[in-house]
C-alpha cells in the first residue's frame, strides 16, 4: 500500500489549516495514510426511502417540501413557539417545518440560524435524520437536508461528486463535522488510492474473491452497494489479520533460527539435553512429588510433560501456562524451576505484587529447601544491607531460586546463569518488562503464567508464537464455589450467614471497588467499611484492613495475621485478586460487584474454595442496576468455568483489558475483531504460517511483495509486537 505522498500531512491536502489539522491530529490522523486508515464506525443506507410516518422504526430518508419558519425560545426548561420578533429575551431557535406524502415534521436547528435563508419556504428538499416525538411534534435535532436540485451534482450537502447512496459515519472529535471528513476521505482517495499496490498474495486474493487494494479502500469508505461493503470489509479484515499472523509467525521462527545458532553449546562447558521426549521426570522433580500428599492432577502432569520437552530442547523454551483459579500452575512452575536448577542453571519467578512475590518465595521455601536448593526473596524494599548481600549471592550462583517482583530485572542485579524466568500474572507486566528480565540470562527458558483464561481468538493473536499449556481440571477435593447474587438493600442477610461460617471457625472476605472516600453515587470503601464491619456488624472478630496504600510491612503482618487464623476478616480493594491463599476463608463478599470486570470477580471468588470446607462467594449489587447490568452478573452465577467466563468478559470488555495488552503495547487493529472475526482469524493465521514455513525469509518471488510491505508500512498501523 505504501506510497511516499502517504507520508503527506494532512496540511499537505487542500481545505485542511491548522485547526482543522489539531483537531484531525485527536483522531489520531496525522498524514493521508493515517485518513485514509480512519475506516467509518457505521454507514448510512439512503437508497431505501422511509416516510416520516414511519420516523419511528429508524431514520427518516424521504424527499419533504419546506412548508414554514419559526422560532423557538428555550426558558424554564420548556421548548416555546415564538415569532422571530419576539419581545422574550434570550437565545433563539430555528424551527423549519417540513412536510411529505405521510407526514409532517420539525427540524430543530441548534446553532444553524443560517439554514433559514439556505432552505426557504417551499423549496423541496431529501431528507435524511433519526426523529423523536417531542413537544407535540415529530422532530428532529439530528438530520441532513439537501436540495432536490443539487442531488445530481454530489452526495448530500457535501459536493464531492459522488452519488453513493450509502455513506460513511466516521468517530468524531470536537470541531470536525462527518461532512468535512467524507470531502477529505474523497480527495484523498481520488488523489492516492489509484496508484496503490495489492499487499495480499495473488492466489489468495483469487481463492478468496477480494478486492484489491484500491478498490478495498474506496469501497469501504464509499460502497455502491451493500454487496460491495462486504467484500471490502472482508478483504481488509482479513488484510489486517494476515498480517498480523506473518509478524506473529516470524518472531517465533527467527527467535527460534536465532537461538539455534548463537546458544549453541560452549565445547568446554557441554550443555546436556536429556531425552524428555516423553516428558519423563528428573530425579528432584520425583522427589519432591514423593513428598508432597496429593498427586498432581492430569492437567499438571501434562503441562510439566510439555515444559520438561522444551527445557530439554537446544533452544529456549517460550510457554504460556494457562489454569483456571486454584488449578496448581505454580507447583508446576516450581517443578520447571527444579528442572533449570538441575542443570547448573538459575530460576526467577517475577510477580506483580510484593504480596504474591513473598507468597511464591514462602512456598518454594517451604517446598524445595528440604530438597536443597537455596531460595531468595527480591523486591524493592529490601535494606540495602541485605539487598547487597544477596545480589552478590545471585551473581556468585549461591541461590537457585529467587522469587520477587520488578527488582528481579534491576540495572544493578546480575544472575550467574538464569536459565528459567517465569512470569506470574503476565497480563499484568509490559512487554518491555518481560524483555528485560528475559535479557538477563543467555537465551533463558520463558514461562508466563495466566490464572485469566485466554480464550482462542485472543491466543491466536497476542500469544500466537508462544506454545500453549493448559490446566483445565481442578485437584481432588476440592468443592465447587457456591456463587449468591444479592441487592445492596438485601446485604443483612448476607452478613448473617457470613456471621455464621465465623461461628463455624472459618474466615471471611470483604472486597469494596474504592480505598477510601465514595463518590457522588455513594459507592462503598474499604476504609469506612472496615469500621463500620469491626464496630456495627462483627465486633466480636477481628478484622484487617487491606489495599495499595497500605505499608508494606503492614501488608505482610495483615496477611501473616489472616493465614494463621488470627485475623477472621479481611476487609480489602482487588488487591486480593492474585496472591492469597488462606484454605480457611470460605466466604467472599464483593460489593458493587457490578463495578468489577467478569474476571476480575472470577479471579476474586477463586480465593476461596481453598479448602475441604464448602465456600461462597456474594456478588451484592446496587438496587438500581439495570438489566444488562444483571445479565453480566448472571454469567458469574451460571458459570465456573474460567474459559467460559473470559470469552463473555472479552465480548463485553474488548481483548486490550481482559489481557492487559493495551498498556503492553499489543493488537492495534484497524477494522478486524479477533473475537467477531476469530474464522478468519484462523485461515488468516494458516495461510500465513503456511508461506512461512515454506519460505521462512519471504525471499521466493512470490513473498518478496509481504516482505516490503512488513518493513515499509503495516496495513494497520504500529502493532507493537
Amino acid at each position: 500500500m505504501f506510497l511516499r505522498e502517504l507520508k503527506n500531512p494532512v496540511t499537505a491536502m487542500k481545505g485542511v489549516g491548522t485547526t482543522a489539522a489539531g483537531n484531525l491530529a485527536r483522531l489520531g490522523i496525522i498524514n493521508v495514510y493515517t485518513l485514509l486508515c480512519h475506516y467509518p464506525r457505521d454507514w448510512e443506507d439512503r437508497s431505501r426511502m422511509v416516510p416520516l410516518k414511519h420516523w419511528n422504526s429508524g431514520p427518516v430518508c424521504t424527499e419533504v417540501r419546506i412548508i414554514a419558519h419559526d422560532w423557538l425560545w428555550f426558558g424554564n426548561s420548556v421548548a416555546r413557539t415564538k415569532n422571530k420578533k419576539s419581545s422574550f429575551r434570550g437565545p433563539k431557535t430555528l424551527k423549519i417545518l417540513v412536510e411529505d406524502e405521510s407526514s409532517r415534521g420539525a427540524l430543530i436547528c441548534f446553532n444553524r440560524p443560517f439554514l433559514e435563508k439556505q432552505f426557504p419556504v417551499g423549496m423541496r428538499c431529501r431528507l435524511y435524520g433519526d426523529f423523536s416525538y417531542r413537544y407535540g411534534d415529530i422532530q428532529s435535532t439530528s438530520f441532513e437536508l439537501e436540495p432536490v436540485s443539487k442531488l445530481g451534482t454530489g452526495d448530500w450537502g457535501l459536493g464531492t461528486g459522488d452519488s453513493s447512496p450509502i455513506l460513511p459515519v466516521y468517530p468524531l472529535t470536537a470541531g470536525l463535522s462527518q461532512g468535512l471528513l467524507r470531502k477529505l476521505m474523497r480527495r484523498a482517495l481520488d488523489q492516492f488510492a489509484p496508484p496503490l499496490e495489492d499487499e495480499l498474495p495473488p492466489e489468495i486474493m483469487r481463492r478468496d474473491g477480494l478486492l484489491s487494494k484500491t478498490q478495498a479502500l474506496r469501497a469501504i469508505h464509499f460502497p455502491a452497494s451493500q454487496e460491495e461493503l462486504i467484500t471490502a470489509k472482508n478483504t481488509l479484515i482479513y488484510e489486517e489479520l494476515f498480517y498480523l499472523e506473518v509478524i506473529v509467525g516470524r518472531r517465533a521462527m527467527e527467535r527460534k533460527a536465532a537461538s539455534r545458532q548463537e546458544n549453541k553449546p560452549d565445547k568446554n562447558e557441554p550443555r546436556s539435553y536429556p531425552d524428555l521426549s516423553q516428558g519423563d521426570l528428573s530425579p528432584l522433580q520425583h522427589r519432591l512429588l514423593g513428598r508432597l500428599p496429593f498427586s498432581l492432577t492430569p492437567g499438571q502432569e501434562a503441562a510439566i510433560a510439555e515444559i520438561n520437552r522444551d527445557m530439554g530442547s537446544p533452544f529456549p523454551m517460550a510457554r504460556l501456562l494457562q489454569g483456571d483459579v486454584g488449578s496448581g500452575k505454580t507447583l508446576v512452575s516450581f517443578l520447571a524451576a527444579i528442572k533449570a536448577a538441575e542443570e547448573g542453571g538459575q530460576a526467577a519467578l517475577m510477580a506483580p505484587t510484593e504480596l504474591l512475590a513473598r507468597q511464591h518465595a514462602e512456598n518454594a521455601a517451604a517446598l524445595l529447601e528440604p530438597l536443597g536448593l537455596r531460595i531468595a526473596f527480591l523486591t524493592g524494599n529490601l535494606k540495602t544491607a541485605g539487598r547487597a548481600q544477596l545480589l552478590k549471592a545471585l551473581s556468585a550462583g549461591e541461590i537457585d531460586i529467587v522469587a520477587g517482583t520488578h527488582a528481579l530485572f534491576s540495572r544493578d542485579v546480575v544472575y550467574k546463569n538464569l536459565r528459567l524466568v517465569v512470569v506470574d500474572e503476565q497480563h499484568r507486566f509490559g512487554v518491555l518488562q518481560r524483555q528485560a528480565i528475559v535479557a538477563k540470562g543467555p537465551f533463558p527458558d520463558l514461562l508466563m503464567m495466566s490464572a485469566t483464561p485466554i480464550p482462542r481468538s485472543l491466543a491466536l493473536t497476542i500469544f500466537g508464537d508462544l506454545d500453549v499449556s493448559v490446566i483445565r481440571d481442578m485437584p481432588l477435593g476440592r468443592k465447587p464455589i457456591k456463587t449468591h447474587l444479592a441487592m445492596e438493600s438485601n446485604e443483612g442477610k448476607v452478613y448473617d450467614f457470613v456471621r455464621r461460617e465465623l461461628e463455624a471457625g472459618h474466615q471471611a472476605y470483604f472486597v469494596y471497588p474504592l480505598i477510601e472516600g465514595g463518590d457522588e453515587n455513594e459507592l462503598k470503601d474499604a476504609v469506612s467499611m472496615a469500621e463500620r464491619l469491626a464496630k456495627e456488624v462483627f465486633p466480636k472478630y477481628p478484622l484487617a484492613l487491606l489495599h495499595s496504600k497500605v505499608d508494606d510491612d503492614e501488608k505482610r503482618k495483615a496477611m501473616e495475621a489472616f493465614r494463621a487464623g488470627e485475623v477472621k476478616i479481611l476487609t480489602a480493594t482487588s488487591v486480593v485478586e492474585v496472591g492469597v491463599d488462606v484454605p480457611n476463608a470460605t466466604c467472599m463478599v464483593i460489593e458493587h460487584a457490578e463495578r468489577f470486570g467478569l474476571s476480575a470477580l472470577h479471579q476474586m471468588r477463586g480465593r476461596v474454595g481453598r479448602g475441604e470446607a464448602q465456600s461462597y462467594c456474594f456478588l451484592v449489587f446496587s438496587d438500581n442496576l439495570g438489566e444488562d447490568g444483571k445479565k453480566r452478573l448472571k454469567v458469574m452465577l451460571e458459570n465456573s468455568d474460567g474459559f467460559i467466563i473470559a470469552e463473555e468478559d472479552l465480548k463485553l470488555r474488548g481483548p486490550g483489558q481482559i489481557a492487559g495488552i493495551e498498556q503492553s503495547g499489543y493488537l492495534k487493529l484497524g477494522i478486524a475483531d479477533p473475537v467477531r472475526d476469530v474464522e478468519v482469524l484462523t485461515k488468516a493465521r494458516e495461510d500465513a504460517f503456511s508461506i512461512l514455513e515454506a519460505d521462512p525469509v519471504l525471499e521466493q518471488n512470490g513473498n518478496r511483495r509481504i516482505a516490503e510491505v512488513l518493513q515499509r508500512a503495516l496495513p494497520f498501523g504500529d502493532v507493537g509486537l
